[in-house]
């Protein structure tokens, strides 16, 4: 597996880089076969020194865990805590479902881009209808089953997540978390 440990900011050690590569490897092992590459990010907040840690695994899924202490070495401990946890539901989900991915999950490339907020500025109707791109970004849109996209959305805490139905060939579809905490699920047809 790829570590990709860095600091903002702050001099990471080696003493910190063994304990981290240490403390994944025995977390990921256990739950997960083939990890691929994980990147670790420290950096201050404040008083508070914060952790975190991205894991892609070779199914294509993606857990994610942040956490912070006023101990650098802590604030692993509790990142790699909530990676452990997140993991465990993970194979306790697969489990469930008795479904074991035999090869990777398929990726389409697409582009990602940041739009700037609406000023107050004094704008023509024209100008204003068109956003100003501030950054273009590469991503990737996988293959997946409703349930792994659902999985996925709560394994990385996010909101929203876009994927390509695995069960059909129908194109984009959407899962989002909705206000009154159920999950929503966007098909077109």
């Amino acid at each position: 597996m790829r570590y990709q440990i860095t600091g903002k900011q702050i001099d990471i050690g080696d003493s910190l880089q063994a304990h981290v590569k240490a403390s994944l490897d025995e977390v990921i092992g256990k739950y997960a076969g083939r990890p691929t590459d994980a990147g670790i990010v420290f950096s201050k907040s404040g008083h508070e020194h914060v952790c975190e840690t991205i894991v892609h695994l070779s199914t294509g899924l993606t857990a994610q865990a942040k956490a912070h202490d006023f101990e650098i070495y802590a604030s692993f401990d509790k990142c790699c805590e909530k990676m452990d946890k997140q993991l465990r539901r993970y194979k306790r989900r697969l489990k469930d479902h008795h479904r074991d991915r035999a090869e990777p999950v398929e990726l389409l490339a697409a582009s990602s881009y940041v739009l700037a907020a609406s000023g107050e500025e004094d704008e023509s109707d024209e100008a204003s209808l068109q956003p100003m791109i501030i950054a273009e970004m590469e991503t990737s849109i996988p293959s997946l089953t409703v349930g792994e996209a659902v999985m996925q959305m709560e394994l990385a805490g996010a909101p929203v997540l876009v994927f390509r139905n695995e069960k059909q060939d129908a194109g984009v579809n959407i899962v989002y978390r909705r206000d009154d905490g159920n999950i929503g699920w966007i098909d077109p047809n």
